[in-house]
């Protein structure tokens, strides 16, 4: 099933929606623009194919300074944040373990176009520094999305399943490692989330919360809803579009995460292949952008300058 298409009807509106042109002469002349500024960027890598450049376009509803912006920080991002995009191999124990014990199939579309990610876990004593790896293998799945959405969807839909969380992960949890991760996902990437739902929630699931609240947007926090069990999330979404083990018809998680096994391992090549398509900041026309000068202690963006 992997990445299942709009039909056509859905992708009239969700063109409107993204602003996307009709005419693919209009894409096409955004991307030559696109490239003819990657070219002129001495610091950036010139190995965006048009799949990605489109999404890149469609996550930004085709306004060329924004994209321009993301493009640069997505390359900026992989230098600045080594541990997050550096051997990338599923084939990797530590790496395989994630899928394994945290669950992040990528799985159905709703009536409107809204790609749901069903996020769950199994209850296990994870390690302070499997978290750098769980954030590893996000930003593979949102490189395979970038690289694979040959149609456009309207947004994501997050929906986490809290049973698990425990104060012993609580107490692992690096401030740093999600500062990063939220930098990274709201700037560079071009995800549009339209809902964060979180289910089967706790007091804990609010104290968590609060630590990672100082470095969500706020149009973003504006999209969090809670759900004390899974009887309350189905008012808010189709029981049908979800895992099996979950009541809904979507299929089995396994499944899910065999597919996406096996979808990263093709991958292999490509990942290796992308590490060097990073920022050289030796060659920015302008001050350099290091990790230091990227994130601060106090949960605010750097602006970066765009030549």
């Amino acid at each position: 099933m992997m990445l299942t298409k709009p039909t056509p009807e859905e992708c009239v509106s969700i063109r409107e929606e993204l602003r996307e042109p009709e005419n693919q002469e209009e894409v096409e002349s955004d991307i030559k623009l696109i490239r003819e500024w990657l070219d002129s960027q001495p610091h950036l890598p010139k190995d965006m194919d048009d799949v990605r450049l489109t999404n890149f376009l469609r996550g930004y509803k085709f306004i060329l300074e924004k994209v321009k912006k993301k493009l640069d920080m997505y390359y900026s991002m992989r230098t600045a944040i080594p541990e997050f995009f550096s051997e990338r191999d599923i084939a990797r124990e530590e790496l395989n373990l994630v899928l394994e014990y945290a669950y992040c199939p990528v799985i159905t579309l709703t009536s409107n176009g809204r790609r749901i990610n069903f996020i769950c876990g199994v209850d296990c004593d994870f390690q302070a520094s499997q978290f750098n790896d769980a954030m590893k293998v996000t930003m593979m799945l949102g490189d395979v999305r970038l690289a694979e959405e040959c149609v456009g969807i309207a947004s994501d839909i997050f929906v986490l399943d809290a049973a698990i969380a425990t104060t012993s992960h609580f107490a692992k949890f690096s401030p740093n490692v999600i500062k990063k991760f939220f930098i990274c996902v709201q700037e560079a990437y071009p995800v549009k989330v339209k809902e964060v739902r979180f289910f089967n929630t706790s007091p804990l699931v609010d104290t968590i919360f609060k630590f990672i609240k100082p470095f969500v947007k706020e149009k973003l926090l504006s999209r969090v809803h809670f759900h004390p069990d899974l009887e309350s999330l189905y008012k808010s979404v189709p029981k049908d579009i979800l895992p099996e083990e979950y009541g809904g018809m979507a299929g089995k998680i396994n499944d899910f995460i065999s597919q996406w096994n096996a979808k990263l391992t093709d991958y292999t090549p490509w990942f290796k292949e992308q590490e060097s398509k990073k920022s050289n900041e030796s060659l920015r026309l302008g001050s350099p952008k290091t990790s230091d000068n990227l994130f601060d202690m106090e949960g605010t963006f750097r602006q970066l300058n765009i030549n």
